[in-house]
């Protein structure tokens, strides 16, 4: 007889049953084959500008993203912190190093296009100072510099589907010269429509079906339409796949928030699923992971193999973007996935008072719409309401709060101070603190 600890093991190193059968994935492939579905070939430009540009490298995002950590700390740094103003020693050599390797890579971008278009104009600016030598302190906190741009061949790829629904996009997105995110030069970017766009009479049906109150939904509405849409998507960060209004992503392992969306989505509404993202080889396996059929092969990839396909096979990612595009269920499933993790109504804090540690939740102290609003926002943009505490602690002091309770009174203030990306005390459409 098998122990049964070592039928346990055995059971969890077990291979997974696949998620497609043979016949699922034959007619996945038979579905994508027509060559109408899927074309790739030169961006508009290039005809009459050349097909080569300028473009910031992933390897160069990276090193600006270490640049970054080394001024700043780990995070992602608040928008109004001028990154460039707290190393001018260092600032000085690395503006000079971007701007001479954007001019090398502008030059043999020129030449390269003159070999292919004799007429292209020629775009590259006088030549730059050099740089000279890496200060020894840079180079011993964030390493050598790769180049910091590089000539690149951008593509076009249309992805058409059985109904006429066609999604077209280009590979190596133009990115700001230091982006510290950029990391797949394969990645596209598409914002689709955003929310500010769209009327209460489309966005109240979801929220109301995704379990919020209406209140609820006023505050999250104001902050949603500081995002992206429903059908956004952008596969070239380090998000990996990120998809929708709040940009839910896959990550690395294909296990992201973006898996919870597609799990509550097949549980809420299996129809919709099948037609969403099943039938073209899309799937959310027992584990949370992603699950994609190759269209070309038919392999059954899973986890980060599944996530460099959707990343890889732009077919792939049109399907998250013609759901969010096209189906309630997915956009509610989007909704009902940003209320269970980043609703701030039920975070914990504690702070200290008079040597007394004080705990609550933010509901204790903030009832307002305008005050969830600016917390919604801080948590869908920084990931917590950080500096809530610190904050809330800071105005109880200089009022003399003794409780919790009494810091109430004094909500709107502490909203004020944490204001983020928008003033929501200003919003109409808003409650506002007492």
């Amino acid at each position: 007889m098998i122990p049964a600890a070592l039928t346990a093991c055995l059971a969890a190193v077990a291979p997974a049953e696949p998620a497609f059968s043979p016949s699922e994935r034959a007619a996945i492939i038979e579905y994508w084959r027509p060559p109408e579905r899927y074309s790739i070939g030169a961006v508009p430009t290039a005809a009459t500008a050349g097909p080569w540009q300028v473009r910031l490298t992933p390897d160069a995002s990276r090193w600006f993203w270490a640049y970054q950590r080394a001024i700043v700390g780990p995070g992602k740094p608040p928008p109004n912190l001028d990154v460039k103003a707290a190393a001018p020693d260092w600032e000085r050599w690395v503006q000079a190093k971007l701007d001479y390797d954007r001019w090398l890579a502008q030059k043999a971008a020129d030449a390269c296009n003159r070999a292919v278009l004799p007429a292209a104009e020629q775009k590259a600016p006088p030549t730059p100072p050099a740089p000279g030598p890496i200060p020894a302190d840079l180079l011993a906190k964030v390493g050598n510099p790769p180049p910091l741009a590089a000539p690149v061949v951008p593509l076009r790829y249309t992805v058409t589907f059985d109904d006429g629904d066609a999604y077209t996009y280009a590979d190596h997105a133009v990115m700001r010269p230091r982006y510290a995110y950029y990391r797949w030069d394969q990645g596209v970017m598409d914002v689709g429509k955003p929310l500010r766009e769209m009327s209460d009479s489309e966005l109240d049906p979801l929220f109301a079906a995704a379990g919020m109150t209406p209140s609820e939904a006023r505050a999250a509405k104001a902050v949603s339409k500081l995002e992206g849409g429903f059908d956004a998507v952008n596969t070239y960060d380090t998000g990996w796949v990120s998809i929708g209004f709040i940009q839910c992503i896959t990550g690395e392992r294909g296990d992201g928030s973006l898996l919870e969306v597609l799990a509550a989505q097949k549980a809420d509404s299996p129809d919709a699923f099948r037609a969403d993202f099943r039938r073209y080889g899309l799937d959310v396996d027992a584990k949370g992971l992603l699950v994609a059929v190759d269209p070309e092969t038919g392999a059954e990839l899973t986890g980060n193999e599944a996530v460099r396909k959707v990343i890889e096979d732009k077919r792939l990612t049109a399907c998250f973007q013609r759901a969010g595009r096209r189906s309630l269920a997915f956009r509610t499933a989007q909704v009902k996935v940003a209320k269970a993790h980043y609703w701030p109504a039920g975070d914990r804090f504690s702070v200290t008072v008079e040597g007394s540690k004080l705990e609550g939740v933010v509901s204790d102290v903030v009832k307002s719409e305008a005050g969830m609003a600016t917390l919604f926002d801080r948590k869908v943009n920084r990931g917590s309401i950080a500096p809530f505490a610190e904050v809330l602690g800071r105005v109880m002091a200089a009022h003399g709060c003794k409780s919790v309770a009494e810091a109430r009174r004094y909500e709107r203030e502490i909203v004020a101070a944490l204001k983020y990306r928008s003033d929501f005390l200003s919003d109409p459409t808003l409650s506002k603190p007492e």
